[in-house]
């Protein structure tokens, strides 16, 4: 079940959180490209944005 690629940015930034979470599940496990829709490159460029964001305490590594 393939969601989001119509509305798949072009570059994942790490400080657009809003779009960031949109790739999170209930859980704060980062959705598989299976479900996402997304590219080898793009699921590998938002993996990164993802865990700099979390990094930067931007996004919480677990949901509570």
């Amino acid at each position: 079940m393939k969601r989001f690629k119509k509305d798949a940015p072009v570059y994942f930034d790490y400080k657009d959180v809003k779009t960031l979470q949109r790739y999170i599940n209930a859980y704060g496990q980062i959705e598989p490209a299976t479900k996402t829709g997304l590219s080898a490159k793009q699921q590998r460029q938002l993996t990164i944005a993802i865990k700099r964001a979390r990094h930067l305490a931007l996004m919480p590594f677990v949901q509570s």
